[in-house]
């Protein structure tokens, strides 16, 4: 398996772990993002779902066509992390709203019918992804006096998510 092929890997399976990350509109706000759950179906990659409010900035920036995105994510043992370019838009197909409801969702929302309720499409493009699993090592190599660049080299990627 190539490089990039083992770290796309590892960030679907990371991100299917702990699906918190922080979303945002580059053009708008300055790139602020906020957090959000990303729902992903089965183990391909994409698109990733999100539900959120009417209400949100982020909705209010979006129309018919959406708009390019970037997600941040950082998995929990941060051991990998990813920024991931793609493309944003409000989805509203009422049986993609069914299969991904879970108690989770409806905790925010009064029922599936809430007119809050907005379903978010990301489809990822391109990304970065660093894999930091040698993060202790290399402070020893660097307390050494060893370069620990060499350690990363393999662990850096950048891949195409669609």
């Amino acid at each position: 398996m190539s490089k990039e092929a083992d770290l796309t890997a590892k960030f679907w399976k990371a991100l299917k772990a702990d699906r918190v990350v922080m979303l945002g509109l580059p053009d708008i706000g300055g790139g602020h993002s906020q957090p959000m759950s990303a729902l992903i179906e089965g183990d391909h990659s994409g698109p990733l779902w999100m539900f959120t409010s009417s209400e949100t900035d982020l909705v209010h920036a979006l129309d018919v066509e959406g708009r390019d995105a970037l997600l941040h994510f950082a998995s929990k043992g941060h051991d990998l992390f990813a920024v991931v370019e793609g493309r944003l838009r409000i989805d509203t197909d009422f049986e993609t709203v069914e299969r991904l409801w879970n108690p989770f969702t409806a905790a925010w929302f009064e029922g599936k019918d809430d007119p809050r309720l907005r379903l978010l499409r990301f489809d990822p493009a391109d990304a970065q992804i660093w894999l930091n699993e040698n993060s202790f090592f290399a402070g020893v190599r660097l307390m050494l006096g060893m370069d620990p660049k060499e350690m990363y080299r393999d662990k850096v990627a950048e891949v195409r998510l669609h």
